[in-house]
């Protein structure tokens, strides 16, 4: 009778497990593989003692070889049948070429119609019509606990299938720059090298998320995995799409978590909320009232949590709208309006996009770095186009402009009138912040 219940119990067991058969043949061919390839100017390996300084090595280091061809792959979706594709923007960034690959083998060039560094996607556009195409899931309405399904090229093993559940929802992963603008999921589902910029499917079919990134100590999935969720993506993409960019909402403050010490400090019944800890002057928060000590429980009708709820429910609000803040200060509640604005220097990357002799987009830097870093001005890279004079220096996105010849580079405007006057065909001396350290390069512009 016991062998007899255990076989029961696990036929009732395998029974209640999803069917993704269905499921999988209806939305594979939707599915892209997308392969790109850049130039890449290779280093000549130098001759250095070995207590050289780093500063030295960095600037002797950079001489030049022949170039190289390095080829790099990844996994989008079609949002539409006239060729719009949605991939990750790590899978295509700096990419000299980018050849997008259907189910039925056929192979398109693909041109860029807008990237978004800060949520790591991107939108392609290649010329087909009649395309199969995902439909999409409504925002918020994924549970932890659901089973997800996973379609891309891990490894370029095209069209493979992975699941798994929602293991986490709202997770913050800080960019390399400490943006936090995506509440990413978390699943435990397969994902690989080669999966980034695909499909995140729940049981209906429908896209909830694009899947962006894994935790792994070994190159390959561990169990943790990250996506995009959908309502990130449609805001990111339907901007991308109608203008090329992306517009955040900003507010200019500085939050941290509140632990339970300081929940009793400022009179909570328990921890929660952003808390402000510094205030942008002239910035929205400062506009609207906002000061350092308040506690934020709701903005714009969403609970905050905890303070990275903060940033991924700003970035969503369009630029111009106003929001209801909801405020704890010395242990009473209050609701501000707070009219919130574009955040600095998103316009300046777009508007300089492409016009630029070194071969960088640049923007104003964030008030944090700058603050930690104890700068009096520059501009931040944003992005470096491949086989550009940036590119060939050794510029990385991230990195600071200091000083350009003999002339300091205190803002956006200031770094466009000195580059329009740079000799041509001349070394000119290059200063910068990577990580907090001050590096000198040449930089040779055409």
């Amino acid at each position: 009778m016991a062998a007899a219940a255990l076989v029961l119990t696990t036929g009732a067991r395998a029974a209640a497990l999803p069917d993704f058969t269905q499921l999988i043949a209806d939305n594979s061919p939707a599915v892209v593989k997308i392969n790109t390839t850049r130039k890449v100017a290779s280093r000549r390996p130098q001759d250095m003692p070995p207590d050289m300084p780093d500063a030295f090595r960095d600037f002797f280091g950079q001489r030049q070889g022949p170039e190289r061809r390095a080829n790099a792959m990844g996994s989008g979706f079609a949002m539409s049948a006239d060729g719009y594709i949605v991939t990750n923007n790590h899978v295509i960034d700096g990419a000299d070429e980018i050849k997008v690959r259907l189910i039925d083998r056929r192979e398109f060039d693909a041109k860029v119609v807008g990237v978004d560094a800060r949520s790591d996607l991107a939108l392609l556009k290649i010329d087909a019509s009649g395309l199969p195409t995902v439909h999409f899931a409504k925002p918020d309405g994924l549970r932890v606990g659901e089973w997800v399904v996973a379609i891309g090229s891990p490894f370029g093993l095209d069209y493979s299938a992975s699941a798994g559940i929602v293991s986490a929802i709202g997770r913050s992963i800080p960019t390399e720059r400490g943006e936090d603008y995506v509440p990413f999921i978390q699943t435990d589902v397969a994902i690989n090298p080669g999966n980034s910029g695909g499909p995140l499917f729940n049981l209906n079919g429908e896209v909830v998320g694009v899947n962006s990134q894994i935790y792994t100590r070994s190159g390959g999935s561990i169990g943790l995995s990250f996506a995009i969720p959908v309502q990130v993506v449609l805001e990111v993409v339907t901007q991308l799409k109608d203008s090329g960019r992306v517009d955040r909402g900003w507010l200019g403050v500085y939050i941290q978590d509140v632990d339970r010490a300081l929940a009793e400090s400022l009179g909570l019944d328990k921890p929660q909320g952003a808390l402000i800890a510094q205030v942008e002057p002239g910035s929205p928060a400062d506009k609207a009232g906002l000061e350092a000590g308040d506690v934020v429980v709701t903005f714009n009708g969403r609970p905050i949590v905890d303070a990275s709820d903060l940033p991924h429910t700003v970035g969503q609000i369009k630029p111009g709208v106003s929001a209801d803040a909801e405020i704890i200060r010395k242990g009473k509640h209050r609701t501000l309006k707070v009219a919130v604005v574009s955040r600095p220097g998103d316009s300046d990357v777009a508007a300089r996009a492409g016009q630029d002799r070194l071969g960088v987009e640049v923007a104003d830097i964030d008030p944090q770095v700058r603050d930690s870093a104890h700068l009096p001005g520059g501009v931040q890279v944003e992005q470096v186009h491949p086989d550009s004079p940036a590119a060939v220096a050794g510029i990385e996105p991230g990195d600071i402009i200091v000083q350009l010849g003999y002339n300091a580079i205190t803002d956006p405007a200031t770094y466009d009138r000195v580059v329009a006057e740079l000799p041509a065909k001349t070394p000119v001396a290059l200063r910068f912040f990577r990580r907090g350290r001050s590096i000198f390069r040449t930089i040779v512009l055409d």
